[in-house]
């Protein structure tokens, strides 16, 4: 769907520069674009090799292990159907650790593994007999949305993004984006909650 959208606003942004006749502005803005694209990429690349590497100390360090073992409560409550001890929940703290810490790109892998994790536990019984479903389940459904609303003490791509196009204070979006995230995340989790109820 999203490249039917991306192919449909360029081939309208096209026709527009050839209808107006502006095809050499069309042209520039490509390139200049492809070039902001490619010291973006290079920008954010530096950022993210710093902050997963930290990460990998902490790792090391055992700091990932104590700060497990302090959201152990919150995961436990969040998804009751996950085993203890099972593989699912190591992945879905990593993967809630490395978006509190602003890490959404390092966050992704431990994200993936924890929906795989989870698809393990994700079956169904029809006539006597457990079957894996397509269906998502209360587990995959509650990590899709605390990934998504994603509280985050450190908005580090934000920062980047800033610091990037020249802003005086890229650190300045930290207390808005802490308050936004934790209301996103607040109401995330009494949604879950809700529906978990319902069902």
């Amino acid at each position: 769907m999203l490249n039917i959208l991306w192919a449909a606003m360029m081939i309208i942004g096209v026709g527009w520069g050839m209808a107006t006749g502006r095809m050499e502005a069309v042209t520039n803005g490509a390139l200049d674009s492809a070039k902001e694209a490619v010291t973006l990429c290079i920008t954010m690349l530096g950022v993210m090799s710093l902050w997963t590497g930290l990460m990998e100390v902490a790792r090391q360090g055992k700091l990932i292990q104590k700060l497990t073992n302090l959201i152990a409560p919150f995961v436990n409550w969040m998804f009751p159907d996950v085993p203890n001890g099972h593989l699912a929940k190591e992945h879905i703290t990593t993967n809630i650790i490395a978006n509190i810490l602003g890490l959404g790109w390092a966050a992704t892998p431990a994200g993936l593994k924890a929906m795989e994790s989870l698809q393990e536990l994700n079956k169904k019984e029809e006539k006597g007999v457990q079957e894996h479903t397509t269906v998502a389940s209360d587990a995959m459904c509650t990590l899709l949305i605390l990934n998504i609303s994603s509280l985050q003490l450190i908005p580090v791509n934000m920062i980047a993004y800033r610091a990037q196009y020249g802003s005086v204070n890229p650190a300045g979006i930290i207390g808005p984006a802490i308050i936004a995230t934790l209301i996103s995340t607040v109401v995330g989790i009494i949604f879950c909650k809700i529906m978990g109820r319902k069902r």
